[in-house]
């Protein structure tokens, strides 16, 4: 499929989400030199977002949508694809405009010197960033991770405060809601993406799957749109969302957050609007929502919980205008978008204003605020009426369209316009109520004094309210705009155009009705907020349900966690032979012709490992044990020598035997023999799960490698190594060169398994602060080989250990050393050399105990783990200043005096890294599991010999 050209500006999208992500990075050290004035400086980047949605307008209104495809992951079809049309355009002015103008009131909305502000500026950054993202993002997947990017952002703004209980569960809601919604919409996407061949959804929507097949995606996807932009049964969780800071609540409900749910809908709205299952869900779920919502909003007496029931209130109404799938219900959308969007945010910053300047959000406690702050109450009217659907703003352009928009729909518009009717009648009760409550002066109240306010304060409120009030005496002019998202949906008649007059229409009618209503509602409903009850409260659903998920992971984790080792083995080697083993017996691999063996030695070595097996499950000493599973993989490694692997030899042995001296120093601190149990029916049981266990992993191996179709990639390592990887050693180059980055995802491993031993072992910081004190300075005792040995005739050490130490620990540092820098070509590298080191200062442990591993090496383990982590990762990145990729290596082909040629390949620096690891992990193990135990082990001693008698 051919990629259109990038039409100019596109890159200029890409570069305001990389500018977000920059600037969020810079905001906690740029507050803590500016302190809050930082957020004006912050301010600046949603801004100019806004600057490039007003530069691109006359394009966006000729039709020209700015768009623009570039590679992200080639190898799984993944791209970054931008394309912003009339809907995405007015949400990045929404996002870009909204987010400047509520990060400026922060500066003024937190006190100098906030506690968690730079975390505050650089999440609300991040978070702007990502909803700008998500609106301009053309493939699905895309527009997935940003989508999930702004559940993230939001649960961190939400639990700005993490000392409030109320902040964390609010945070916690919001975050399992909506990722569970989420998921199921990435599933939606999924089925859309590989029925169509591609996830661009510009693509998509020209040619749409059908049938029930659709119907399934698409209720996926509205999955995911209804729970992020709270629509029932999912609106629980946005009111519990109030706990976060008011700007947080502000941006979130105007422009961000429940939007992208919103956003997602219009998006598909021209393609899916006239499929049952899309136009039904919404519409119901939709009116639904704005009515339980506006009959909640009245119950409040918080305003700003009072304003977050009426964005889910207003959320729904959203939802079900793009529901009716037609081209005036989707003009009416957009106009009804941009007005939520610009009465609300001013609202919610008024709100912060008031409990800032007063100290409450109580309307019972407010009394005469509209004469204390007059400018406050002027903008809230303006806002309010705006929401009330009050002439002329925006607002009640946009009720009225929708109210005409429903009146020359189907039989369901009819239904669903009398329940918005109803729902704006509500609307419109709330909104009084919240003026009233606000402002106006209450009997039995005392009057309020608010402390007085700056214009920088309440500027941006009074600029979106009046941008409201412009919006709706500009109504043809912004209609003319947005028409072009609208003429993408089917039109039926006459396209309906904005405007402030229409003359008397039934539209108008409805829209004077619900005022008239919504007024009287006000008047009658003195003392009805307290016994407003809803019969079905989400968030007790929702707190049953947790309850029960809690509850049955309880008896889950009682009926599988329960403390035994042999328990847990015995499962999933169960599961492997029920799974897998009945998959392989279904297959019947053995049916198919294959040889024993190579040659008769392995039968022989063959032989010597089962033997050994058998031996070790009927040892009663520990040792003994330990000793027969090391036999096994020392056979494993001749099998190795027989096959021509002299590398993989080299390696196992080197792992056997250090597996088996750390084994060994565990074992000296427990009983010599097995405990009598499990009794000798459970352990023949045990040998037969071993013995079938041993098959089913024997025939998948034997069933993987028969079932090979086409040659195998390995086939042209050998000549790959040479030419890609400079070296010869077919193993040491695939790790270091063509698999480096899965060398680098286990020496990761390596690096935590190595931390999490010597946390669990030395118990607490002051056994690792001990540890590290302990560590002995070199010289202290110089001129003795081994500078801090006991005498071996008061602690019993080996005269014959100690002075083959002598002699043989250097040595071992410099073969293991060698082997470092030979293993390109030979047997060897990193992973040996490091291993070979460690068993040389295992045998320095052996010779001196713990105090000798300190003398020999007198550093941290977790330094030496560090250092190779650091050194790995430079070397992988080296080339990239160079124009190079990440881990690639290069072949430098040297003439030196006295040395002559020399072959040097920059890889080898990786295998350093690995080679420090690998030291470093075995010093950790030592140090814990060796000298740490016998520390606690004299300790104990110590003690016992102080008791009294």
């Amino acid at each position: 499929m051919s990629t259109p050209a990038p039409v100019p500006g596109a890159e200029g999208v890409l570069l305001l989400v990389a500018v977000h992500a920059l600037a969020a990075a810079a905001a906690p050290p740029l507050v803590r030199l500016l302190g809050r004035r930082a957020l004006y400086v912050l301010g600046a980047v949603p801004a100019a977002a806004l600057v490039w949605a007003l530069a691109h307008t006359g394009q966006i209104r000729a039709g020209t949508a700015v768009a623009g495809t570039y590679p992200w992951v080639p190898q799984l079809g993944l791209e970054i694809a931008v394309r912003v049309g009339v809907l995405g355009w007015l949400m990045v002015v929404l996002v870009g405009g909204i987010g400047a103008l509520v990060l400026v009131y922060s500066a003024r909305y937190f006190a100098a010197g906030e506690e968690g502000l730079g975390r505050f500026a650089a999440v609300f950054t991040a978070f702007a960033g990502a909803m700008l993202g998500l609106v301009v993002s053309d493939d699905l997947l895309v527009l997935y991770v940003f989508w999930e990017l702004t559940t993230v952002f939001s649960y961190l703004l939400i639990g700005h405060d993490p000392a409030r209980r109320a902040s964390r569960m609010a945070a916690m809601q919001a975050l399992l809601v909506t990722t569970l919604g989420g998921l199921a919409m990435l599933a939606g996407f999924i089925m859309l993406g590989e029925h169509a061949g591609t996830y661009r959804w510009s693509q998509i929507a020209q040619a749409p799957p059908g049938g029930g097949y659709l119907a399934v995606a698409l209720l996926l996807v509205l999955l995911g749109a209804l729970s992020k932009s709270a629509i029932f049964p999912f609106s629980f969780w946005l009111p519990a969302a109030m706990a976060a800071p008011t700007p947080v609540s502000a941006y979130l409900h105007a422009a961000a957050m429940v939007k992208a749910g919103v956003f997602l809908a219009a998006l598909m709205t021209p393609a899916f609007g006239e499929v049952g299952v899309w136009r039904g869900v919404l519409l119901a779920a939709g009116t639904v929502t704005m009515l339980l919502g506006g009959w909640a909003a009245l119950r409040q007496h918080d305003a700003k919980l009072l304003l977050a029931y009426g964005t889910v209130s207003q959320l729904g109404l959203l939802m079900a205008v793009f529901g009716a799938g037609s081209r005036d219900a989707a003009l009416a959308g957009t106009a009804m978008l941009l007005a939520h969007a610009l009465f609300k945010a001013a609202l919610f910053l008024v709100v912060g204003i008031i409990d800032r300047s007063t100290g409450t959000r109580d309307l019972r406690e407010l009394s005469g605020l509209g004469r204390g702050a007059p400018w406050s109450a002027a903008v809230a009217a303006l806002a309010a009426a705006s929401m009330a659907g009050v002439p002329p703003t925006a607002g009640f352009v946009g009720k009225e369209a929708v109210f005409e928009a429903l009146l020359h729909g189907s039989g369901a518009d009819r239904v669903a316009l009398a329940g918005l009717v109803l729902g704006s009648a509500l609307t419109v009760a709330y909104a009084l109520r919240l003026l009233w409550g606000a402002f106006a002066s209450k009997p039995g109240v005392a009057a309020v004094r608010p402390r007085r306010i700056g214009w920088v304060f309440l500027g941006p409120a009074a600029l979106l309210a009046v941008a409201g009030l412009a919006v709706g005496v500009c109504a043809p002019a912004v209609g003319g705009m947005l028409a072009g998202y609208a003429d993408a949906v089917p039109a039926a008649g006459v396209p309906y155009r904005l405007a402030l007059w229409h003359g008397f229409t039934p539209a108008l009618g409805l829209s004077v009705l619900a005022l008239a209503a919504g007024s009287a509602l006000f008047l009658l409903a003195g003392g009805l907020p307290g016994r407003l009850r809803l019969p079905v409260d989400g968030a007790r659903v929702y707190d049953r349900v947790t309850e029960w998920v809690g509850r049955l992971a309880v008896e889950l984790t009682g009926a599988t966690q329960r403390g035994s080792l042999p328990f847990y083995l015995g499962v999933i080697l169960l599961t492997l032979i029920v799974l897998p083993g009945g998959v392989m017996l279904a297959g019947q691999p053995w049916l198919r012709p294959g040889r024993a063996w190579d040659t008769p030695v392995q039968a022989v070595v063959a032989a010597g490992v089962i033997t050994a097996a058998v031996f070790a499950t009927r040892a009663l000493r520990r040792l003994a044990a330990m000793v027969l599973v090391g036999v096994t993989g020392y056979g494993t490694g001749v099998l190795f020598v027989l096959h021509g692997a002299p590398d993989l030899a080299l390696t196992q042995f080197l792992v056997e035997t250090v597996t088996l001296v750390m084994f060994v120093l565990v074992l000296r601190r427990l009983p010599a023999k097995f405990s009598q149990r499990p009794i000798l029916a459970d352990r023949r049981g045990r040998v037969a799960i071993g013995v079938i266990v041993g098959a089913v992993a024997a025939g998948m191996a034997y069933a993987a490698t028969g079932a090979r179709r086409v040659p195998p990639v390995s086939v042209g390592f050998p000549e790959f190594s040479v030419s890609y990887g400079g070296g010869r050693n077919i193993v040491n180059v695939t790790l270091v060169d063509i698999r480096a980055w899965d060398t680098m995802g286990e020496i990761s491993v390596l690096v935590a398994a190595a931390t999490g031993v010597a946390s669990l072992i030395f118990r607490g910081s002051d056994a690792l602060r001990r540890h590290r004190d302990a560590l002995p300075v070199i010289g202290a005792q110089a001129g003795r080989w081994l500078a801090t040995a006991p005498d071996p005739g008061t602690r019993q050490q080996s005269i014959i250990l100690q002075v083959v130490t002598r002699l043989l620990f250097h040595t071992i540092v410099l073969f293991s050393v060698y082997l470092l820098f030979s293993g390109h070509n030979t047997p060897g590298g990193g992973f040996a050399a490091g291993l070979v080191c460690g068993l040389a200062l295992t045998v320095r442990y052996l010779a001196g105990g713990r105090a000798e591993l300190n003398a020999a090496a007198p550093i941290d383990a977790g330094v030496v783990l560090g250092a190779g982590l650091f050194v790995s990762v430079g070397a992988g990145a080296a080339a990239m200043p160079f124009g190079g990729q990440v881990l690639q290596s290069a072949v430098l082909d040297l003439h030196l005096p006295v040395l002559g040629h020399v072959h040097f390949v920059t890889s080898v620096f990786f295998d350093v890294g690995v080679y420090l690891i690998v030291v470093g992990l075995v010093l950790s193990i030592l140090r814990s599991l060796g000298a740490e135990m016998d520390r606690q082990k004299e300790s104990d001693d110590h003690t016992l010999t102080e008791e009294p008698a």
